[in-house]
């Protein structure tokens, strides 16, 4: 049976906790791993989590690490660290699974494809709502039916948090912390890059995996992110590829306004 680990970073969250420990304690799914990492938060997140890890249903085994450290990205490498489930899922404080039944609705795409081999990553869908978890909309880039890791030149096609990653592959690819903002678009990137060298599928679940908050890290530091994604896409897809695809960005802009 596969095991997830969902991983949820926080830090004097605990406004925005309860939805997202609600959403994974509510899954059907029997084989969960929930590994929360919290920066030191001096709020009472700490109170709720250990809360939650008292009250959670036997499907689902919490872990809570709580300690200093050097920002999401860190923290997020940090689960890479200990995860011990077969893939992983990073859904931060706000952020929620889709329905009760989402883990086992993976599981089943996973295991039709994984009767040929492992799967690198298993993704889907996003739906964006308001702090209320009120559907707003779902999100404008959606997933391709076959993704390999050239599909992010067209922007980033899955979301981070509907991206789950096997991982053993990410073990071997922590995320790169020269990034502030956009190290989950690189890391994104590089898991599939792994995935295709070993061989190792792409799933399309078809499934809406995550309700994503509206207004992360990333809206909110919008200007700064898409300076890193530049350079991250330069990096990936050299620098000739990236300026003209960044020119066909803004001309579609136009077009659609």
């Amino acid at each position: 049976m596969i095991k997830f680990t969902i991983a949820t970073c926080t830090w004097n969250a605990a406004a925005q906790l309860p939805p997202t420990l609600a959403s994974i304690r509510a899954q059907d799914y029997p084989c969960i791993e929930h590994l929360i990492i919290d920066g030191a938060s001096s709020d009472d997140s700490l109170r709720l989590l250990h809360d939650y890890e008292v009250q959670a249903p036997a499907n689902v085994k919490v872990r809570i690490v709580s300690e200093p450290d050097h920002g999401l990205y860190d923290a997020m490498n940090k689960a890479l660290r200990l995860a011990e489930g077969d893939y992983i899922l990073f859904l931060n404080a706000g952020d929620r699974l889709h329905s009760p039944q989402t883990l086992s609705l993976v599981a089943q795409a996973a295991e039709k494809v994984s009767q040929t081999g492992s799967c690198g990553v298993l993704y889907g869908d996003t739906d964006i709502v308001d702090a209320a978890g009120h559907f707003i909309r779902h999100r404008r880039l959606a997933p391709p039916e076959h993704l390999n890791w050239r599909s992010f030149r067209q922007g980033m096609l899955v979301c981070h948090q509907a991206f789950m990653a096997s991982v053993p592959l990410a073990r071997e690819c922590p995320y790169n912390l020269h990034y502030r903002y956009s190290a989950d678009f690189d890391w994104c990137i590089r898991i599939m890059q792994m995935s295709s060298q070993r061989h190792m599928p792409l799933c399309n679940t078809h499934q809406v995996i995550a309700d994503y908050l509206e207004g992360g890290m990333t809206t909110k530091n919008h200007r700064a992110s898409l300076r890193e994604r530049f350079d991250v896409m330069r990096r990936h897809y050299g620098l000739c590829q990236t300026v003209a695809l960044h020119l066909w960005f803004c001309l579609r802009a136009v077009i659609h306004r």
